[in-house]
């Protein structure tokens, strides 16, 4: 009987080590599957069978490798195109602070030096941390080379599951970069990618962002407070969080004494100072000409246009674009010229030199001018005005629609067509928009930029608030674009006032009627009474144009209507030819916009671009001939060949007699009419003519310039037409547009690099008088500033 048991009990003793024998074995079997799997993966991972891996050159050159270079004329680096697309300021190796390589990788790598990429201690830390003791905040092991991996190649996660996915990858990537490049490489790639906000992209922008030095220059709580903010940059952010950021400033400090670059003694003193930022966004730190670099690439990348491919109201733009593919070789370049391989170019990949016609100096003073004048007076005269307005930034005469207007700005943002899309009705998200205030940047012409707690209703309604602007020079001979600005600010308006907004462009439309009666057989000299005129179009509508201001019943030369801005003797220019010839003139001076050709088109009702006026006035200087902008001279590709050089590109308009008339009368604009501000206030000497331009309700404000140099063009105004001053006295085009004018001018002058002078005559024949064909009244009668009174005038009229 014992016997039996005995037995029974060993058989079930070897029953049970045979199942956990089994269950053992089969778990190793288990584990080795697992191990196989995982190396099978990373070797699929490893040569890009699974997953996304970077070619082998693009891991040679992370940075920039395929960046094409934009080239200014006095042969200054503009900026590139790059598929990082960023506002990085590089900075080599040997010009970093040692301070911010041992706060580096005391804080985020300390095996930095002893492991080809991953650190397996770490990782196995941040495993047992993460999974058995369910500590988020743990980090996740990630070595400097994985997070420069990170940064190079892995997009934003947008949740945890696909963040645990991105990791192999960054493994793989990491181990590779290791292969490539030296430790110290690697953290120079990594301290120049990194995004410290603010716009400082690299560790050379957000060590003058913060502390206004260069790297090299930081010292040891400089270098652990920017260390500090790679684990969050919005978090630690010292300008807005700095009790947050001076904490973990002193971690780094530990993490620096645990690694023994500092003593306790040191790292203790330390810990008592303040963060001390001398924190600045200044342009250094910005892209260069920014809303050209938007244009160019806009340009030069351009489709061929398909009418599918606009909606129904962009006719126009179909039109303009579709003639651009065919005349203009630099429209779609990319697409219309072929590498040796039979590929398209790309400006984002393919390392290409593209020399602009900019001026660096030039772009700057323009820049400086917009600034000086928007920021530093034009933009609180608005404030003041429109102060205490419930319907601020809006015009009084719309002060009972202000509430449709907003909605309207509303469904135009990012924001709307998110939550629209998500299910909400109109009712919810203007609810959303008005009640949540959330943390954002918003613009300010004193600081720039400004942090804040706002509504998103309230933000639309804030930016509405800012004048906008857009203002160009070139050469008038080649077309040679020497200065773009098309905003206030590129980060917050990126709306482009040069080349894609258009506007009314009111009284800068008169030289071109002045021009078509000029070449008709009319001088300045052409006498009129100045008295109300009424014309009649085609349907028998009578149109009697308004001229505050003025006086009649004098008698007036045309070329005093002109300096004067004198909308009755427009009126009659007008009264001499058919407006059908007017609209073709005016598309011969190459404004794209059909204008209706009624009788009113006199006095600018028509819209047309910064761009088109400054080409179309570069005529008057250039003997009749009309001369397009021109942005780029030649273009080479990676191995330094000439690919493409652009020609100036011009259309004979009007005779060389009709220019020299011209001349005379725009002058006259500067010297002694509406232009004359550039004189008594802005202290210029040089000859130089120019016309203003204000629309109705100040709408919009113009100025057009020109010297024997230069021409220019400026537009300011509002977002809306109905955002504008309610006073005429800043809401004319002399006090809005001109000063900016008067401001470049001066700077230009002022630069002795540049070899631009203020003494500068046109070249117009000796002894050539414009008003032949009126010799029987005086030359004083003709170049009288004056309203003109004179027996025996009016029989000229019979």
């Amino acid at each position: 009987m014992g016997k039996k048991i005995e037995t029974k009990n060993k058989k079930s003793k070897d029953s049970n080590r045979s199942v956990k024998t089994g269950l053992i074995g089969l778990m190793w079997k288990g584990f080795g599957v697992l191990v196989i799997l995982a190396v099978l993966f990373f070797v699929l991972l490893s040569t890009g069978a699974v997953g996304y891996l970077p070619d082998i050159d693009e891991l040679e050159n992370p940075i920039d490798r395929y960046a094409s270079q934009v080239i200014a004329s006095d042969n200054e680096l503009l900026f590139t195109y790059s598929l990082s697309d960023d506002n990085r300021i590089m900075v080599d190796y040997s010009d970093l602070s040692p301070h911010l390589i041992s706060a580096l990788v005391s804080t985020e790598d300390i095996r930095y030096y002893t492991h080809s990429g991953i650190d397996i201690i770490g990782l196995g830390r941040a495993i047992f941390k993460t999974i058995i003791l369910q500590n988020e905040e743990s980090g996740g092991g990630s070595t400097i080379t994985q997070q420069l991996a990170k940064l190079l190649y892995s997009p934003r996660a947008t949740n945890k599951l696909q963040r645990v996915f991105q990791k192999p990858v960054e493994w793989v990537i990491a181990s590779k970069l290791e292969r490539y490049y030296t430790k110290d490489e690697i953290i120079n790639l990594y301290l120049n990618k990194y995004d410290f906000n603010y716009n400082a992209v690299g560790i050379e922008s957000a060590s003058r962002t913060y502390f206004n030095k260069r790297p090299g220059e930081l010292n040891i709580e400089e270098a652990a407070l920017l260390i500090g903010m790679l684990k969050n940059s919005s978090l630690y952010n010292p300008v807005r969080r700095s009790e947050l950021t001076l904490d973990r400033r002193n971690v780094v400090l530990n993490q620096m004494r645990k690694a023994g670059h500092l003593s306790r003694v040191e790292v203790d003193s330390l810990k008592q100072l303040p963060i001390e930022l001398d924190f600045n966004r200044s342009s250094h730190i910005d892209i260069a000409a920014p809303y050209y670099r938007q244009h160019l690439a806009k340009m030069m990348m351009a489709d061929k246009p398909e009418r599918k491919n606009y909606a129904s109201w962009q006719n126009q733009q179909f039109t303009e674009d579709s003639l651009a593919w065919f005349e203009d070789p630099l429209y779609g370049w990319c697409n219309k010229n072929f590498k040796a391989d039979g590929s398209k170019y790309n400006i984002y990949t393919d390392g290409l030199k593209i020399y602009s016609t900019l001026d660096s100096r030039m772009q700057k003073h323009a820049e400086d001018a917009v600034e000086e004048h928007m920021g530093g007076y034009l933009q609180e005269e608005f404030f003041k005005e429109k102060r205490g307005a419930k319907y601020a930034p809006y015009s009084r005469d719309v002060s009972d629609q202000v509430e449709d207007l907003m909605i309207r700005a509303m469904k135009q943002t990012e924001r709307y067509r998110i939550l629209k899309n998500e299910g909400l009705s109109d009712a919810a998200i203007i609810e959303n928009f008005k009640e949540k205030p959330v943390e954002m940047k918003v613009f300010s012409w004193k600081h720039h930029e400004i942090d804040t707690l706002m509504t998103p209703w309230d933000s639309i309604r804030y930016h509405k608030n800012f004048l906008r602007t857009g203002f160009m020079a070139m050469d008038p001979y080649t077309g040679h674009v020497k200065a773009y600005v098309g905003g206030p600010n590129y980060q917050f308006f990126k709306y482009d006032m040069v080349t894609t907004g258009k506007r009314q462009i009111g009284s800068t439309i008169k030289p071109y009627l002045y021009t078509l009666a000029m070449e008709e057989g009319m001088t300045p000299c052409t006498p009129l009474v100045h008295q109300p005129i009424t014309l009649m179009d085609e349907n028998g509508n009578a149109w009697t144009p308004r001229n505050p201001g003025h006086s009649s019943g004098e008698t007036v030369t045309i070329k005093w209507g002109l300096q004067r801005s004198s909308n009755w003797v427009t009126a009659y220019i007008m009264s001499q030819y058919s407006p059908y010839a007017f609209a073709r003139m005016l598309q011969s001076f190459g404004l794209k916009t059909p204008a209706d050709p009624v009788v009113s088109l006199a006095l600018g009702p028509n819209d047309a671009s910064v761009y088109e006026m400054v080409g179309s006035y570069s005529s008057f200087i250039n003997k009749g001939i009309r001369v397009d902008p021109v942005l780029v001279t030649r273009i080479e590709d990676s191995y330094g060949n000439e690919v493409t050089s652009f020609a100036p590109r011009m259309k004979e308009i009007f005779s060389e007699s009709t220019s020299y008339k011209m001349l005379d009368m725009l002058t006259a604009v500067v010297d002694g009419g509406t232009g004359n501000r550039l004189r008594w206030r802005y202290n210029l000497k040089g000859e130089m003519g120019g016309k203003t331009g204000t629309t109705n309700n100040n709408s919009d404000g113009w100025f057009m310039s020109f010297t024997p140099e230069l021409v220019a063009g400026c537009w300011v105004g509002g977002e809306e037409r109905s955002i504008h001053f309610d006073r005429m006295a800043y809401g004319q085009g002399a006090s809005m547009a001109l000063p900016i004018h008067g401001l470049f001018y001066q700077k230009v002058y002022a630069d002795p690099d540049l070899n631009y002078k203020d003494n500068g005559k046109f070249d117009i024949p000796e002894g050539y008088n414009p008003c032949e064909g009126n010799e029987r009244y005086s030359p004083d009668f003709y170049r009288s500033t004056e309203p003109v009174n004179s027996s025996g005038i009016d029989d000229i009229f019979n």
